[in-house]
């Protein structure tokens, strides 16, 4: 039997360090339209929704072929409100709706990075794995087993135990590269969100992710974006 996936940009209106990060203009087009894009382009998702408070994000999402169903609650917009809570919020209405769903894509709205071809193969390895979710990773770039706190002003590595190992002695250690996430909405649903279990890595470049959170960040994201489309056209 088919399944029924959906696919989920959460994009709020209340950007305060970039304003208007969601839609502003990145290498030619609204940020947001990469992610529409890319979840689009795979032909696996019966459904691409934003969920937004925004009126004119509302309006960007429709006009890139994104369906805004409904709009995000006040609850759910806030500045501490998580992805999860929107998310779970996003599967509720559905539901009213007598909609259900297999698998949730998260895509966020600021990952240009991420392209149908990724999140084609992370969907394949979800489902050849039977994992609960899958979720893009890149190892960090300086070993986190050898770094320092600072304690009445002086610095003192954390683990000492490090202090003679050679970097390359080191367990590797990965982050979340914040671009997209794959679940199971069944388990999800069990979960409540929280699925810290039988999640399975998909690995990223560090030249293919960028956290954008000041301007700083934005430009050295298109800097990234212009070196991996370059790449991708050889």
């Amino acid at each position: 039997m088919e399944k029924r996936i959906l696919g989920v940009i959460p994009a709020r209106g209340g950007s305060k360090r970039i304003p208007e990060k969601n839609i502003r203009n990145f290498c030619g087009k609204p940020i947001l339209a990469y992610s529409i894009e890319a979840a689009l382009g795979t032909g696996l998702l019966e459904e691409v929704m934003v969920s937004t408070d925004s009126e004119k994000i509302a309006d960007t999402a429709r006009r890139y072929k994104a369906a805004v169903p409904f709009m995000r609650s006040r609850e759910t917009s806030g500045d501490y409100a998580t992805t999860a809570e929107v998310l779970l919020e996003v599967l509720e209405n559905y539901r009213k709706q007598g909609r259900r769903f297999d698998y949730l894509i998260c895509i966020y709205p600021t990952a240009p990075f991420v392209t149908s071809r990724k999140l084609t193969e992370a969907f394949r390895i979800l489902e050849e794995t039977g994992a609960a979710a899958v979720l893009p990773v890149t190892a960090f770039s300086y070993p986190p087993q050898r770094g320092y706190i600072v304690k009445e002003g002086r610095l003192e590595m954390k683990w000492k135990e490090n202090y003679r190992m050679r970097s390359q002695d080191l367990e590797p250690l990965y982050h979340d590269c914040g671009q997209f996430y794959i679940y199971e909405v069944k388990n999800y649903l069990e979960q409540k969100g929280q699925v810290t279990e039988g999640i399975v890595p998909i690995f990223v470049d560090q030249m293919e992710m960028q956290d954008i959170d000041n301007e700083s960040d934005w430009k050295l994201a298109e800097l990234k974006y212009e070196m991996m489309r370059e790449k991708q056209e050889v």
